[in-house]
């Protein structure tokens, strides 16, 4: 599932961490990648033992736990500390599927679901940099307002277009998801937006308790932790 959610950060939020990061120290971004992704990744990135990645990450994960569409749409279990990349002068990153299985340090693993990018450059600030996602329905090109995220299959192929003018800056990250399958994942998004809806339309009540049994026992059946 491919799903755009806006207004992740505020105008607040974006405008500290946008300060933050301009005055930060960027290495490699080839640092965090196999042999394969070296050979296509061209980007700039926040050390992995960065404090500055520890305290902008626990803004974004802050942000992100208040969001109900985003909690509907990932189901998280775990999710990787954010990462923050910044791309210009021709960087660029080639077609690539992200790694299966991560390190949440402490001998923790996280299984990547789901991954997700977080906009934190104003369309207009850059040319390129556009994340061109490929499925089975073709190439979707994403650029984003700051502050809005989005969220598609880890097992997706996609890749970041060249950044021909100014700065594309960003928080990237993956989600280990209570529901593994991406299809089963879906449905249970749908599903709750359909009772969503006919909450505020005041359906029947009973149809809509029933409805919402239906939810939370497709999740029980489904979910693994």
């Amino acid at each position: 599932m491919l799903l755009h959610i806006p207004n992740i950060l505020d105008a607040t939020q974006l405008r500290t961490i946008r300060a933050s990061l301009d005055e930060a120290t960027w290495t490699d971004g080839r640092e965090t990648v196999g042999p394969q992704g070296a050979k296509v990744k061209r980007n700039l990135q926040l050390p992995d033992a960065s404090p500055l990645r520890a305290e902008l990450g626990s803004v974004v994960l802050d942000a992100l736990a208040k969001n109900p569409l985003y909690h509907a749409a990932t189901l998280p279990l775990r999710t990787l500390t954010p990462r923050f990349n910044r791309y210009e002068g021709g960087g660029q990153y080639g077609f690539h599927v992200d790694g299966a299985v991560m390190s949440l340090g402490g001998g923790e693993q996280l299984r990547s679901d789901v991954s997700c990018t977080l906009f934190l450059a104003e369309p207009e600030e850059y040319d390129g940099g556009e994340l061109i996602i490929s499925d089975t329905y073709g190439e979707h090109e994403v650029k984003l307002p700051a502050g809005d995220v989005i969220v598609y299959p880890s097992s997706s192929l996609h890749r970041v277009a060249p950044v021909t003018r100014g700065a594309r800056i960003a928080a990237f990250f993956w989600v280990q998801s209570l529901i593994r399958d991406d299809s089963k994942r879906r449905l249970l998004f749908e599903l709750d937006a359909s009772i969503q809806t006919l909450t505020r339309s005041q359906a029947d009540p009973q149809a809509l308790l029933q409805l919402t049994g239906v939810y939370h026992n497709l999740l029980r059946q489904w979910a693994q932790t």
